[in-house]
């Protein structure tokens, strides 16, 4: 009896341990905005500027925005695809040198997008990510290729499908042009 006491206390400890150590590790994923915005002891001030909307495949049109953030002495700037949604909204916020990254991975992914669709195969992604997990790319499926944007890692109706790459491509350097203009 003793023997199955020890057992189980034991079994309840370990559990209970990999739970808080699993709880820890859930609670230290943050975006480099959340990171930027969030220190505490700080006044911290958000001024957006709007930019032209994305207009997706389906009819949808996501507000494309500058924010601008103070926090201390320091200034940052992130560029938000806010794609409304039935219940919510989806936004992703990328960073200055996430977007530079991302204006030279959608010029690649443009330079591939012929060959993979000529391939004809059954299914294909070609996408980019960045280190917050916002995506861009495109699938190809019965021989044609859809573009999208994947705004948050994580949940259901996250994804705007756009009609091409180049719609894509102006939002991004437009994003960065006024990030240019406001930091100088």
């Amino acid at each position: 009896m003793k023997g199955l006491r020890l057992v189980v206390i034991t079994l309840l400890c370990t559990l209970t341990m990999y739970a808080q150590e699993a709880k820890k590790n859930s609670e230290t994923v943050k975006t480099k905005m959340d990171v930027f915005a969030s220190k505490t002891g700080i006044i911290t001030k958000f001024t957006d500027f709007n930019l032209t909307g994305i207009k997706s495949s389906y009819g949808v049109k996501a507000e494309t925005r500058i924010r601008k953030i103070n926090s201390g002495d320091l200034e940052g700037y992130f560029y938000q695809i806010e794609k409304p949604g039935k219940y919510s909204s989806s936004t992703a916020s990328i960073a200055y040198l996430d977007l530079v990254e991302l204006i030279k991975a959608l010029e690649s992914l443009k330079g591939q997008e012929e060959a993979d669709v000529v391939m004809n195969p059954d299914y294909l992604e070609n996408k980019f990510v960045t280190e917050d997990g916002f995506q861009v790319g495109y699938y190809v499926s019965k021989g044609k290729s859809t573009w999208y944007l994947r705004l948050e890692k994580y949940g259901s109706d996250k994804t705007l499908f756009v009609k091409d790459a180049e719609i894509i491509k102006t939002s991004f350097i437009e994003a960065k042009e006024k990030i240019d203009n406001l930091s100088n």
